[in-house]
């Protein structure tokens, strides 16, 4: 499990202790299209989607907690570590990759569909 330009991967894990990674990790987060889990200050653990990250007076992550229907938000200096925990949906469905495996297909005589993958599944 790597980190690239684009982001982390499944299984990557942040601590705060190394700041600049830390803070990347946050915005990586924010774009990451699966779970993180977040280990905070009190030592809970809370699985959840981020989908904002807030910068006003105080520094926040909004959430949704896998299980829960309510959204909640998550004092980015009460996070200790971060880790991508889920799988990110998105990874290598890029419309250039989609467009090369459509080709492939009608080139090899094959019948080509534009239904997408299943998210479901390992």
């Amino acid at each position: 499990m790597s980190e690239s330009s684009h982001g982390p991967a499944q299984g990557i894990v942040v601590n705060r202790e190394d700041a600049v990674r830390f803070d990347a990790a946050l915005n990586w987060a924010v774009d990451y299209r699966g779970d993180v889990t977040l280990l905070i200050s009190e030592g809970r653990e809370l699985e959840c989607y981020v989908f904002d990250r807030f910068s006003d007076a105080e520094d926040e992550l909004r959430c949704m907690v896998k299980g829960e229907e309510d959204r909640c938000v998550v004092p980015v200096d009460s996070i200790q570590e971060l880790r991508f925990s889920g799988k990110d949906t998105a990874a290598g469905k890029t419309f250039d990759r989609w467009i090369e495996r459509y080709v492939q297909q009608k080139l090899a005589g094959k019948e080509a569909s534009i239904e997408s993958e299943s998210l479901e599944g390992g």
